[in-house]
């Protein structure tokens, strides 16, 4: 009987598990994510980009990274202007396969151009 009920109480446990939704690696696991951060899967990223802003958010140190008067800096808050914005209605995208510290060479390679437009440049008639 001690057994069934075993079994029957892991069964119920298993259950209860499947609802909770995605599982986020990181080492460390006594920091819960940041709210506005919901992954749809399994995945092990460091840094989670805000294009819009600008801003990225390095989840291992739990700190804002961006340019602040042409230097990086990190803080444990975002810049004066967003600090009443609500990150949730923010556009992110997830840094994969990067987890160094230095995320100015991350951010030259891949994102110094964006935005820019090509609307302004003139073009050679044929």
């Amino acid at each position: 009987m001690k057994r069934i009920i075993f079994y029957l109480g892991l069964f119920i446990a298993l259950l209860g598990t499947q609802a909770c939704g995605p599982v986020i690696v990181s080492h460390r696991l006594a920091d819960p994510p940041p709210p506005w951060f919901y992954p749809h899967r399994v995945q092990t990223v460091r840094y989670v980009f805000f294009p819009e802003i600008s801003i990225y958010y390095d989840l291992n140190t739990r700190m804002y990274v961006y340019l602040d008067g042409g230097v990086w800096v990190r803080r444990n808050v975002l810049p004066a202007q967003y600090r009443n914005q609500d990150l949730n209605r923010y556009r992110y995208e997830r840094v994969r396969n990067y987890y160094d510290d230095d995320i100015q060479r991350y951010h030259q390679n891949n994102n110094a151009n964006r935005g820019r437009s090509n609307a302004t440049v003139k073009r050679r008639s044929n």
